[in-house]
């Protein structure tokens, strides 16, 4: 490596040797996961029946009133991508006949939340969402909802975008994730802690935001507020390559390094401090009439970790006092009831010894319980076992491009799946001394993924570090759950918020 790229490297915050290993990474690719079956009902997956359902529910309120409960809320980025084919009608020949997503967007305008924000701005030039629909002006309307002498819409956040229309008002889901907070993230002292990873350019306007709304909350549920930010760092972005693996270089040639996918807030994950963090995507939200459902499952899934937890810490407590059949009989009940996970073949042939030392590693980690939704078809990561190096079984999210679908044992796993994950996590992250584990600890680093990209006409590698919840959390004990369907509605283009769930 050249001094050149070494300075770039360091000025960027990065270590040369990391930035190396992606290389490596790059030129090597990263191996699949070895699955040995998908995580299903009865085999992986926890189904909760009523009277666990309500035994949570019951018990859930008094011990989070007694801990410090932290919503996680991943918010960083643009929502260019929610409007990308307006974005293309827009730059395009205006002819609507050719997209029946514009279409749909304009015969259905008047539904969405920024509709009235949306005339304003049109009035204000003047014109009118009605006088543009009947001269057929669909790209003033575009250019009015994305671009920023408009309402702004394509550069600015999810959190902002007004999403749900109510008698009183319209809501944000950053508004949304507040009320969602009061709802099953009150902790000690009655505070709802809140945390939202933004965007520096989104910073000013998301504090905005939630400053403008939080009295109103604040007032009307009788509680408070502790809100934090974060910003995903850039010594966490990786290197970028041309199709021969060597560093991509701009065209003042300054080597590019990009945002490394949502993985890189597990080291923002890892600077929060609370005793029970849930972990909700941001455009994860509905309105009011919809979210008892949300609430129940919360509920349910915290109380659910709380009580493993409370079988974990006394297991290890116990192993610490004394290291005899009894205890580690009582730590393997809890490594594969409490935890549900599978032991490895000879473990029964151990001495007392080495079970102790192998059940104190396995029970002293990270634990995060996952919702799971029944398999209906939408992308994204599945439940799946697998099988770790020491013949250890593991629960993880993984997605498909980590599973080789060349393999036939592999790729009837894969078809067997039943769920797929909704990101709807709550986790623990403190262990039984009360200390913060540190989560990079238990980061699979083999877990990353290469995508292709272009940039400035030129073909392009990318680098995406271990997902937040797939790789990046590969070695923390982990629970499934399922979880109703209706607990998910992500927004993922702005169409989406025409569904039912959204109105």
């Amino acid at each position: 490596m050249d001094n050149s790229l070494k300075e770039q490297i360091i000025g960027q915050g990065m270590n040369p040797d990391t930035v190396a290993q992606q290389i490596q990474h790059f030129e090597n690719g990263f191996p699949f996961l070895k699955i040995t079956a998908p995580a299903t009902p009865g085999d992986g997956i926890k189904v909760l029946t009523d009277k666990e359902l309500n035994h949570h529910l019951a018990t859930y309120p008094e011990k989070a009133a007694q801990i410090e409960v932290l919503k996680f809320v991943p918010a960083s980025g643009a929502a260019s991508r929610m409007f990308k084919d307006l974005f293309a009608f827009l730059e395009g020949d205006g002819d609507i006949s050719k997209s029946a997503f514009v279409r749909k967007f304009m015969n259905n305008i008047e539904k969405f939340a920024f509709y009235e924000d949306l005339d304003e701005v049109l009035e204000s030039q003047g014109s009118s969402i009605y006088h543009a629909l009947d001269t057929k002006d669909y790209k003033s309307i575009l250019a009015a909802l994305l671009l920023d002498e408009g309402l702004g819409y394509g550069n600015l956040p999810k959190g902002l975008l007004k999403f749900h229309r109510y008698k009183d008002g319209r809501r944000t889901p950053a508004y949304e994730h507040l009320i969602e907070g009061v709802q099953y993230a009150i902790g000690k002292g009655s505070i709802v802690k809140i945390h939202f990873t933004v965007s520096p350019e989104h910073a000013p306007k998301f504090k905005a935001e939630i400053e403008k709304i939080l009295p109103r909350i604040e007032k009307e549920f009788g509680v408070n507020f502790e809100i934090s930010y974060s910003q995903q760092k850039k010594s966490t972005d990786t290197i970028a390559v041309n199709t021969d693996n060597s560093p991509f270089t701009e065209e003042d040639g300054s080597i590019l390094f990009r945002p490394a996918g949502h993985g890189a807030l597990l080291e923002n994950l890892n600077e929060v401090s609370a005793d029970l963090i849930f972990i909700k995507n941001v455009d994860n939200v509905v309105p009011d009439r919809l979210k008892d459902e949300t609430k129940t499952y919360k509920m349910a899934i915290g109380g659910m970790l709380l009580e493993a937890q409370e079988k974990v810490f006394e297991s290890l407590h116990a192993l610490d006092k004394e290291e005899n059949e009894e205890s580690v009989s009582k730590a393997e009940d809890v490594l594969t009831q409490a935890l549900g996970v599978k032991v490895p073949e000879d473990f029964s042939h151990l001495s007392i010894e080495a079970k102790a030392a192998f059940l104190k590693v396995k029970l002293n980690r990270p634990i995060r319980i996952c919702g799971m939704v029944k398999n209906t078809g939408e992308p994204g990561g599945g439940p799946f076992w697998v099988k770790e190096e020491d013949g250890f079984q593991s629960l993880q999210i993984l997605e498909t491009a980590q599973i080789d679908l060349n393999d036939p044992a592999s790729k009837e796993h894969f078809n067997s799946a039943t769920h797929f994950n909704p990101v709807d996590l709550v986790c623990a992250t403190r262990n039984y001394k009360g200390e913060s584990f540190d989560l990079l600890q238990y980061r699979d680093m083999m877990t990353g993924f290469i995508t292709e990209k272009s940039k400035s006409g030129k073909d392009l590698k990318a680098l995406e570090l271990p997902g937040l919840w797939n790789g990046a959390m590969s070695g923390w004990n982990t629970i499934f759950v399922e979880v109703p369907l209706i607990t998910f509605n992500p927004v993922k283009t702005v169409n989406d918020l025409l569904r039912d769930e959204h109105q």
